[in-house]
């Protein structure tokens, strides 16, 4: 057996995760590494997947196996993780330790991950968009057979009256693998836990379904490894994915009569050699990732975009049932202060986005103050919120990364709507800005924003300006002068890539090398149709009709114009991302400034 040593990581909620590390056997020769990431089932432990080091023969490679949150040695409650989310940023957590620890890059990368652990190696591909070089797959787990009738919405109901509970698990070991050996480990292992939090589990459903139904926006090479006689999970969705994947390489091959550990199946030989052929053409491969700065173009959001526009058939009931929800929405305006202000600014408005920061329901009685409460818990007006906890998290680590590196802090924000989320995030800390310059295009936030700046005593050091963040002549004489720039909640309002390409060079030239920027995406949305079809924009007051940017496509964007991200946030159902990118010494992305700024003159 290849020899392994023990280590640990802090997730960036503080909690401490275990892992195992195989160095390699060969000296990569001062080169940078190569690495394997092995992601265990449910209930298990990365003990599980260890005989996958030797088995897969590639000794000149890392490897790394964790213990989950909530299993193995990794302390916690037991099968438990308050969301998927959770463990989808324990996964990035995890691989930039190693990049930082070890010194391999994530686009020397490779996960393998089954049944659960293969869900969260996709959702982290698609939320995140992390320059892996392969994702390998083994059985899945977008559907799991609950057998039970309507376990699912009884499981809801129960944990909408007592909260979360744990759930004993049906399967056996027998229904795992026919090989004798692991049946008997499984049966013996001190540190496998039957249980699973009823919460996780459902949103483990929630949360493949969005994966499967979006699997076009993952661009990582994938290869599925299917059990045909999975009796946990069915086959039915995991090809259903396999057939929505867009990325330019992926396999899927099925195995009759293996059961549903098929990496740990007593015939799986076969599987592990395909995994293995595909993982060495996967790093052997040069070509660079697909370029999406065009996916504006062409493109499945694309697709999606120019069905939006086009209105429904008169015949379709969806027709009526959102002229049911315009009608509402009138009536409602007359009684719901946020509907008012939705209706009368744009739903997508400065005003609009304070008030829901605000969340405080308020309305003409208490018919208005429900209706509003009601309003303001929509899940996207939810996300929103979580949304600006991250911007002010990622804010506060810039701030206090700048001063730890004696250097001053001068914030921009290009698009700052009122501006409450830096003068909150200001606030509540303890950190200082040596000067910040909030901006709007809309006049009224500019009133809006000085007022709350002098109302917090900060006009020493803080500013409202108006400008258009989308004109390159806006960051005219602010070259290099900013350390933190900030745009959120614009380009998700913008469909087309040049204007934000544009902005982008704009910022870049603005912010001065080994700088920060704070950028927001909106990779996915479960109500954009609803949004389209029902509310309005600020701008002209017609359909705020959006077109979802995936998280790949925005980071080639900001990647072009000179910056390198360094870390995301995304919340717990994968709407809305905040990310932190670095400004890198790039003689191109001034030089596209001055270009941009000369034909706008």
């Amino acid at each position: 057996m290849r020899p392994h040593e023990w280590r640990a990581f802090q997730a960036q909620d503080g909690q401490e995760l275990v892992y195992r590390h195989w160095p390699p056997h060969r000296d990569p020769g001062g080169m940078p590494g190569k690495a394997i990431l092995l992601l265990h089932r449910g209930h298990e432990h990365s003990g599980r997947v260890a005989h996958l080091v030797d088995e897969l023969d590639l000794p000149g490679y890392d490897f790394f196996a964790w213990d989950a949150r909530g299993h193995g040695r990794t302390p916690g409650p037991r099968g438990a993780a308050e969301q998927m989310g959770v463990l989808v940023k324990d996964l990035d957590s995890f691989a930039r330790h190693i990049e930082a620890e070890h010194g391999i890059p994530i686009h020397h990368m490779a996960v393998i991950g089954q049944s659960i652990g293969a869900v969260v190696a996709v959702c982290w591909a698609h939320d995140y968009a992390p320059p892996l070089r392969a994702l390998v797959l083994a059985a899945p787990a977008f559907h799991v057979k609950l057998y039970v009738p309507f376990a699912r919405p009884a499981l809801a109901w129960w944990t909408s009256l007592r909260g979360d509970v744990n759930v004993r698990s049906y399967v056996t070991p027998e229904a795992l693998t026919r090989d004798a050996q692991r049946i008997q480990d499984y049966k013996s292992d001190a540190l496998i836990c039957r249980n699973i939090s009823a919460q996780l589990l459902l949103d483990l459903f929630h949360t493949a379904s969005r994966v499967v139904q979006d699997a076009a926006a993952i661009q990582t090479p994938t290869q599925l490894l299917l059990s045909g006689d999975d009796r946990v999970v069915g086959l039915a969705e995991q090809r259903r994915f396999f057939a929505n994947l867009s990325c330019p390489h992926k396999e899927m091959h099925t195995f009759p009569g293996l059961l549903h550990d098929t990496l740990g199946e007593r015939d799986r030989a076969l599987p592990v050699a395909r995994a293995r052929a595909f993982l060495l053409r996967r790093f052997e491969d040069r070509q660079p990732a697909p370029d999406l700065r065009r996916a504006d173009l062409r493109g499945h959001t694309r697709d999606e975009y120019l069905r939006l526009l086009r209105p429904l058939p008169f015949w379709n009931l969806r027709r009526w049932g959102y002229a049911a929800t315009r009608l509402l929405l009138r009536v409602g305006g007359r009684l719901s202060q946020g509907m008012r202000i939705g209706l009368r600014e744009g739903f997508d408005s400065g005003a609009s986005l304070d008030y829901v920061y605000r969340n405080q329901p308020a309305g003409v009685g208490p018919l208005g103050r429900l209706l509003d409460r009601a309003y303001l818990g929509a899940l996207g007006w939810r996300g929103i919120r979580v949304r600006k906890q991250h911007l002010e998290t990622v804010l506060v680590q810039a701030i206090a990364q700048l001063r730890r590196n004696r250097q001053p802090v001068r914030i921009l924000d290009v698009a700052a709507g009122r501006g409450r989320y830096i003068l909150d995030a200001l606030s509540a800390s303890n950190e200082a800005a040596d000067e910040v310059i909030l901006r709007d295009f809309c006049p009224n936030n500019a009133v809006a924003g000085t007022r709350m700046i002098a109302d917090r005593g900060m006009a020493a050091f803080a500013r409202f300006e108006t400008a258009d963040a989308l004109d390159p002549n806006a960051f005219h004489g602010l070259q290099g002068r900013c350390t933190i720039a900030i745009a959120s909640g614009l380009y998700e309002l913008i469909p087309q890539n040049e204007p934000v390409r544009e902005s982008l060079v704009g910022i870049a030239g603005a912010v001065t090398a080994g700088g920060y920027l704070i950028y927001t995406g909106q990779p996915w949305h479960p109500q954009l149709e609803t949004i389209a079809r029902t509310l309005v924009n600020h701008r002209d007051r017609g359909a705020w009709i959006m077109r979802r940017r995936t998280q790949a496509e925005l980071d080639q964007l900001v990647e072009s114009a000179g910056f390198h991200k360094i870390g995301q946030f995304t919340d717990q159902w994968g709407i809305f991302t905040v990310s932190l990118a670095r400004r890198i010494a790039s003689p191109a992305a001034p030089a596209a400034q001055e270009e941009l700024c000369a034909a706008a003159r």
